[in-house]
């Protein structure tokens, strides 16, 4: 189960320290990405989670006063730019070694 969160840039690092200072949602795939990096406006970072549905209930619970998980729509492009800059990534990997 994928999950996104939107954390503002002030609230960044303590977020950061809250997500991996909890044993349950630190085991899960965590990602966290810029905003800006991700070609999107917003001033902030999204975090990425892929875990079971009580890790990412606790990562709510958690970041409910640093960010919040986006709506669907915005989740759903968030993940596109992601798989596109992994895609672009691994191309460009393997023509290094290709």
């Amino acid at each position: 189960m994928k999950a996104v969160f939107f954390i503002p840039s002030e609230n960044y690092s303590k977020a950061k320290n809250l997500v991996y200072s909890d044993d349950l949602v630190s085991r899960q795939s965590i990602n966290f990405r810029e905003s800006k990096a991700l070609g999107l406006k917003k001033e902030g970072y999204y975090l990425e989670i892929d875990g079971s549905e009580e890790a990412i209930k606790k990562l709510a619970e958690l970041l409910k006063d640093l960010g919040k998980e986006v709506d669907k729509k915005e989740k759903e492009e968030v993940l596109k730019k992601i798989s596109e800059q992994e895609e672009s990534a691994a191309a460009g990997f393997g023509s290094i070694f290709g």
